[in-house]
């Protein structure tokens, strides 16, 4: 034996100043350098970790780009820094226990280990620093960056676990690779659903089907609100009464939903709502009526127009007015028909450039439906929802003038009233 000075120093002095034998002066000289070995390599870990958390953050405040911020919040440098650790470690452990080699392969071991692991979480941080970095990215903000992070992590441990087993069998890597061939059919049933959504999630992206922020409809799961996550095994909706609900990825593909980003990149938003009007309170329109509905400024041109058209035609075919159901008529609901079409095309909110319409559905039990169809300029909710109920407020207010009603289900106090009239 031809002891290294700097490894048994500890030795020649125990060898020196005692009566230990060989082998108990090995151990002790083993167990100091090792207390020395883990002493220096703690020092270390406090100067990487006080230059990790103190310096490199100061760098990253003063520094114009985000990147490095996002950096310093994923723990980048904290996780090199162990990795650093383990590595001079690592670096000590042939020298420290070269007298004890049964025991110099545990330790060798267990560091391999580690340094598996801690490359795997620095790797880990880097990726979701990326992830992070690109979200800040127009270009990138609302792809499923998630879904493709979340993949590239389950092959990297995939990796890091054959490593492991191979460092602690002893057994050469390519016979775990060879033997993972083997094993395919049984990973592709584990990972049956992480491969799905990992599809899912590239034909979601390339075929633009969602992006994250926007709003989607999927009753079969209760979902409507704004997506907040795509990742690879589900997509979170916040939903408008803020409660989450998370859809499997795969189902955006397999399962039908409704996407309002067209809508929401469109120039308004529709408005689709009927009215009931009592079918017998239809009728023709009178002169002293016609008198009255040409006061209401937005048709009295029409009106005038209109009813010279009608007078005309009349004269001409020598029709017998004296019955009004003879020759041509103006109706009260044509007439409240084209008062609707005139106050949409003046309203300020409503959309010009966009399909305006009212139309006549079919008869049903409860009246006849008047159908508004329009879109409003301002698509956020609250502001749609109170441009609807202006004017819809207007449309059931200006009934009355034309001599229309609007069917409703009779009430306990109508009844009453009805039977009050009956005679005793």
């Amino acid at each position: 034996m031809s002891p290294d000075f700097t490894i048994y120093i500890f030795y020649d002095l125990l060898k020196e100043h005692t009566e230990l034998s060989d082998f108990y002066a090995l151990v002790l000289n083993a167990l100091l350098n090792s207390i020395i070995a883990l002493f220096l390599c703690f020092l270390l870990f406090k100067l990487l970790r006080l230059f990790a958390l103190k310096l490199v953050n100061k760098i990253a405040e003063k520094s114009k780009t985000h990147f490095d911020d996002l950096l310093v919040k994923n723990k980048t440098f904290i996780n090199l820094s162990n990795l650093v650790v383990f590595y001079v470690l690592s670096a000590f452990t042939d020298e420290l226990y070269v007298d004890f080699e049964a025991f110099e392969n545990i330790i060798s071991l267990i560091i391999h280990v580690f340094l598996v692991v801690f490359s795997i979480w620095t790797v880990r941080s880097l990726l979701k620093t990326v992830n992070d970095y690109l979200k800040t990215l127009d270009t990138f903000k609302d792809k499923p960056i998630d879904s493709y992070i979340q993949v590239v992590m389950i092959f990297l441990w995939l990796i890091g676990i054959i490593i492991i087993f191979s460092i602690i069998t002893g057994k050469p890597l390519i016979k775990f690779l060879v033997g993972l061939g083997t094993l395919s059919a049984i990973l592709l049933l584990i990972f049956k659903d992480t491969i799905l959504g990992f599809v899912a999630s590239i034909q979601v992206a390339a075929n633009d089907i969602v992006r994250i922020g926007d709003w989607i409809t999927m009753e079969k799961y209760g979902a409507d609100g704004d997506v907040i996550e795509i990742n690879l095994a589900s997509v979170k909706v916040r939903n408008f009464d803020k409660t989450i609900t998370t859809i499997p990825t795969y189902y955006l593909i397999s399962d039908s939903f409704k996407n309002w980003r067209g809508m929401s990149e469109s120039g308004g938003r529709r408005i689709k709502r009927a009215i009931m009007i009592k079918a017998n309170s239809i009728t023709y329109v009178s002169p002293d009526h016609l008198k009255k509905l040409k006061k209401i400024h937005l048709i009295s041109d029409y009106l005038e127009q209109r009813s010279q058209e009608i007078d005309a035609f009349n004269t001409q075919n020598n029709i017998d007015k004296s019955v009004l159901i003879n020759g041509r008529n103006l109706t009260n609901f044509g007439v409240f028909r084209k008062y609707i079409d005139e106050y949409l095309n003046s309203h300020s909110a409503v959309n010009k450039e966009m399909s305006i319409m009212t139309r006549q559905l079919a008869p049903s039990s409860q009246g006849i439906p008047l159908e508004i169809y329009c879109f409003s300029k301002d698509k956020v909710w609250k502001n749609y929802e109170y441009i609807m109920a202006d004017i819809f407020d207007h449309i059931l207010a200006a009934v009355p003038y034309f001599k229309l009603e609007v069917y409703e289900l009779p009430t306990g106090k109508d009844l009453n009233k009805k039977i009050d009239t009956l005679p005793s």
